[in-house]
């Protein structure tokens, strides 16, 4: 039974090979993501170790809330002093190790984005390489105040030379230095898409705006003492508001932060890779099934030879492993360079993975083999188990037995069930009543899409007329053979039209959603922003100087220029986020939906006064007049007297609003999160706008401004960039499925050889039948893409309900799911071409022949 089953395998090598094909992508996916998230935690390690070769302890401020970016406030230069008469130390260095130092490129525009920050270092004066990571491979350290370092990736990018001239911007200010080296880190020329400048000390202090601060202070031990030792000297020794640790204990900081957003990559990553697999089940059950049920002879004969049951469902099992290991192998091997393509697609977006190195775990072959080789197995149990309860006189007839009523009647009734199970599991998931609720909406879409694709065949006739309706008209008795070929066999249509309907549903329920998000984002800004101009950041995130706002303001023409400051802090044990606004201006460039409270609260707002957004209110039972504690990033604690509330869906302000007399206490004295600019009412907008574009490409390189349209257009462009990679791995699902249309075309014309061979004797053409094939493609398309398109519609309508208080304004984009059911059609056309073509070269003669 071995030997017929391999023998089986190799003389349905088309079948095979598409059968392959969707377990190698669906493996590919696992293996690849495993295979980039180890290449970069191995390289992460490698530069973290390298950077804290030769530290014993490092001090820095205590982190007194948790921030999303990590940052922590500098702390005083003093400190140097009482670090260097600890009992053990043997050197210590204070150093600046900033976030936003960018460097500027060759076309005056700041490099990097994309959410990889612009790093800024110190060495020390005079130099010394007791504490310097960096590899110099041209030149070497500043030594003055006037020459810089930058990473090696930057200056291949905008070709920068030892010996050049190059800008550099912080928030403290700009300088023009002479690039005394190009260095590495940890091997690598950049740190996943981010710059870095080396400057010397009193300089990173000035161009950061730190003067008498510092970020760090490196030590190492003398001879004798501990690491373990030392820690413990430095923190009885040193303010409680400062952080000592050892260097390991830093290396193991620095890697669990990078650990969690591998995580999530790897999370986000072996999603879609599910997704895949999901769709390759279908295909898979689908092809053993039209298998089986062709080889229903083979079998009942087997039987009749004195086969059991469990050898012949033994020989279908052993093809499914035999075909699902092949496939895994390859698979695995695949991933590698999956791997290479997810990382170059990241670089393409400015984030831009380090790699010392492809690294290649065991876990990452023994999940791939399994996974792949499992699915294979299990989808194909069931068309075996069905083979095997086929009596030998009943299989001896020439035709495959069609379900019973009562296998129908049990499939509907288990499609009903997990439909409506699945329903209930996604409301209650989204809801907060099953935790964690992301876990459970996703069991809940799965067995949606299981109990929709059961219930299915009562749904193919009905909708194979719809969509089959106009091909009948436009191509004639093609067009009618093809869309009663569709409903000839409902369940396997269903099953084939299932593996796109999953694809095309997730891809509509994206579309949907993000249309909402966008449309939620500009509602946000046209019924909040007052301003005529924006001032922010050139990547869109980051902050720009204080100063800013002082020298917008002073420009001809501009009548306000308010600065808004977006941080964060925790009340009641609670991290959330506020505005730091400019009372004197805020509400000229604000519009606030009052619900206890006028623009009038904020014009004469005190720094111990708030204003707060009525769901943080009910959310803390804080009525006007009551009052709260905040704790800040620099570890104060400051109390607000609630004057006023307001609805602020869209989040724009966040928790509440409060002075800007505040920002030293939240650390947020040099910079701001953006300008609001109003211009004077007879003041020429765009002369008054290009006075500000000179004074910012001048003073602040890495500032810009925008017009209200114009931003909504970048924060547009970013959600499309994000939209891309979820399309683009989307697609493999979208491509597994269309390998399901070749193959069940490609079995059933090798059903249908007499049939077809029949056509062609009364007359059809080989073009008719090309048409014919075709459009029975189309309409199978057709049919996923319209159960998809409804299923991620209701997706998207489900998920929105919570948010529509948050201020999330559902959109359907009609033209989008328009276009999305158009190339579904298309699809299908590239995937009848092969079937097509073979259907249209059969021997009428040998056809008629064919048993």
């Amino acid at each position: 039974m071995g030997a017929i089953a391999l023998r089986n395998l190799g003389e349905r090598k088309l079948r095979s090979v598409l059968t392959s094909l969707a377990i190698v992508l669906g493996v590919m996916m696992v293996a690849g993501t495993y295979v980039l998230t180890d290449t970069i935690d191995r390289s992460f390690d490698q530069i973290f170790t390298q950077s804290n070769e030769g530290v014993d302890s490092v001090i820095t401020t205590k982190e007194a809330i948790e921030t999303e970016d990590g940052t922590v406030p500098p702390f005083s230069d003093k400190v140097l002093a009482q670090v260097q008469s600890v009992d053990g130390v043997a050197v210590a260095e204070g150093a600046i190790a900033d976030s936003q130092v960018s460097i500027i490129g060759a076309d005056g525009k700041p490099r990097g984005g994309n959410g990889a920050p612009s790093l800024g270092f110190s060495v020390s004066v005079p130099y010394s390489d007791r504490f310097d990571p960096l590899t110099y491979v041209e030149g070497g350290p500043p030594q003055t105040g006037k020459e810089l370092v930058i990473d090696k990736a930057s200056a291949d990018d905008e070709g920068f030379a030892v010996g050049d001239q190059v800008e550099v911007a912080g928030r403290g200010g700009t300088g023009t230095y002479t690039l005394s080296g190009i260095a590495t880190l940890g091997g690598v020329d950049s740190l996943g898409g981010a710059t870095f400048s080396v400057l010397t000390l009193p300089e990173a202090q000035r161009i950061t705006g730190k003067e008498g601060e510092f970020d760090q202070i490196a030590v190492a031990a003398d001879e004798g003492t501990t690491p373990e030792r030392l820690a413990a000297n430095l923190k009885a020794a040193l303010p409680d508001n400062l952080d000592v640790k050892t260097g390991a204990e830093n290396v193991q900081s620095q890697q669990d932060d990078i650990g969690e957003f591998t995580g999530f990559l790897t999370t986000a990553l072996l999603i879609f890779a599910g997704v895949a697999l999901f769709v390759a089940a279908f295909l898979i059950f689908n092809t053993f099934s039209i298998t089986v049920a062709q080889r229903t002879r083979e079998f009942a004969m087997l039987r009749t030879l004195g086969a059991s049951r469990r050898q012949i469902l033994s020989t279908v099992v052993l093809e499914a492993f035999v075909l699902g290991l092949a496939a895994s192998i390859i698979g695995v091997v695949a991933g590698i360079g999956f791997a290479k393509l997810i990382s170059d697609l990241l670089a393409a977006l400015g984030v831009d993975l380090p790699s010392t190195g492809t690294v290649i775990e065991p876990r990452t072959v023994i999940i791939g083999l399994v996974l792949g080789t499992g699915i294979t197995v299990l989808s194909a149990i069931m068309p075996a188990r069905r083979a095997t309860k086929v009596a030998p006189v009943s299989g001896l007839r020439e035709g495959a037995l069609p379900p019973t009523s009562g296998e129908r009647r049990r499939r509907n009734v288990a499609g009903a069930a997990l439909t409506a199970l699945g329903a209930v599991a996604m409301v209650l998931g989204i809801f907060g009543a099953l935790d964690p609720g992301e876990a459970w909406v996703g069991v809940g879409a799965v067995g949606v899409f299981l109990g929709v694709t059961l219930l299915s065949p009562l749904l193919v006739p009905p909708l194979a007329s719809v969509v089959g309706a106009p091909l009948e008209r436009i191509a004639g008795v093609p067009g009618r053979l093809a869309r009663e070929n569709s409903t000839r066999n409902p369940s396997r249509t269903a099953s084939t039209a299932a593996a796109l309907m999953i694809g095309l549903a997730l891809v509509s329920f994206v579309t949907v959603f993000a249309a909402g998000i966008k449309g939620s984002i500009d509602d946000a800004i046209d019924k909040t922003l007052q301003a005529d101009l924006i001032v922010s950041n050139d990547d869109g995130f980051s902050d720009i100087p204080i100063r800013v706002a002082t020298a917008v303001g002073s420009v001809d023409g501009v009548e306000i220029a308010s600065p808004l400051r977006f941080t964060q802090d925790e009340v009641d044990g609670k991290g959330g986020s506020l505005t730091l606004i400019q009372p004197s201006t805020a509400a000229d460039v604000l519009r606030l939906d009052w619900d206890d409270g006028s623009d009038e609260l904020l014009t004469n707002l005190a720094p111990d006064e708030a204003v707060v957004d009525s769901s943080f209110a009910d959310d803390r039972g804080l009525s006007v007049g009551d009052t709260f504690d905040a704790k800040t990033a620099s570890g104060k604690t400051l109390t607000f007297t609630t004057v006023g509330t307001f609805t602020d869906n869209s989040d724009f302000i966040g928790d509440y609003a409060a002075s800007d007399a505040n920002a030293a206490a939240y650390n947020e004295e040099r910079s701001a999160t953006n300008v609001f600019l109003r211009l004077a009412p007879d003041a020429d907008v765009d002369a008054v706008r290009s006075q500000i574009d000179d004074l910012l490409e001048r003073d602040f390189p890495t500032v810009q401004s925008q017009d209200q349209g114009e931003l909504k257009d970048s924060i547009g462009e970013q959600l499309n960039a994000l939209l891309g990679i979820i399309y683009a791995l989307l697609l493999l699902s979208v491509v597994v499925s269309l390998f399901g249309i070749v193959n069940t075309l490609a079995l059933t014309i090798h059903e249908r050889t007499r049939e077809l061979g029949l056509l062609r004797a009364v007359g059809t053409s080989r073009r008719q039948v090309r048409r014919m094939v075709r459009y029975e493609a189309v309409i199978t398309a057709l049919i996923g893409a319209l159960l998809g398109l409804v299923l991620g519609v209701l997706f998207a309508i489900l998920v929105s309900r919570p948010l529509a208080d948050e201020g999330f304004t559902l959109t359907i984009p009609i033209a989008q799911l328009i276009g999305l059911m158009v190339l579904a059609a298309l699809a299908g056309v590239l995937a009848a071409i092969g079937p097509a073509r073979r259907a249209s070269r059969q021997d009428v003669l040998e056809a008629l022949a064919y048993e």
